[in-house]
């Protein structure tokens, strides 16, 4: 069995389709990412203002170094919020990209096991033995590659699991620490 023309021509359009979409995916992951540098540069100006006025003003070294102190657990808490945020844009960009894999990699699939079978059934008088083992090749590697996609999977959820929980122990450990200070 051959493809036809008007197959062929429709495959690339998917393609294509799936292109553009995976492209635009990507640029909205960088303009998501452009905006949360710029509000955090933004925020990181206003804040180093605020805090040079506030050390302009400081009367004596005690008050200096209270207001050092207190610089630190804001800091930390915002780089732990920066992290999340760059976190949630690349997980779901990448979630994006997966999903869209995974579609096309079932369709390419599911047409592939159309032309074996169509194959199969115009296949010579005696290769049912090579038919048979082509089909449970083609099975077996379809198996693997499902289990691939759920051991990636497990992986990232873990990933994402680890460091929300990191997150959040360095977030604690800031608030304990600067608790402690005071």
């Amino acid at each position: 069995m051959s493809l036809t023309p008007d197959q062929i021509l429709s495959a690339h359009k998917a393609n294509i389709e799936t292109l553009f979409g995976l492209t635009s995916k990507a640029f909205e992951g960088v303009e998501k990412l452009v905006e949360l540098n710029v509000t955090a540069s933004r925020a990181a100006l206003s804040e180093a203002a605020q805090h040079t006025q506030a050390v302009l003003s400081v009367k004596d070294a005690q008050e200096l170094l209270t207001l050092q102190a207190g610089l630190f657990q804001p800091l930390a808490e915002k780089t732990a919020s920066y992290s999340r945020h760059l976190y949630d844009i690349a997980s779901s960009t990448s979630a994006e990209f997966n999903k869209a894999l995974e579609a096309q990699s079932s369709e390419v699939r599911k047409n592939f096991n159309s032309l074996l079978e169509a194959s199969a059934k115009n296949a010579p008088a005696g290769s049912e033995s090579a038919v048979a083992l082509m089909k449970n090749a083609v099975s077996a590697a379809n198996s693997a590659f499902e289990s691939v996609q759920k051991a990636v999977k497990q992986a990232s959820d873990t990933a994402e699991a680890n460091f929300t929980a990191a997150t959040k122990t360095a977030a604690e450990a800031v608030k304990t620490a600067s608790g402690a200070k005071r």
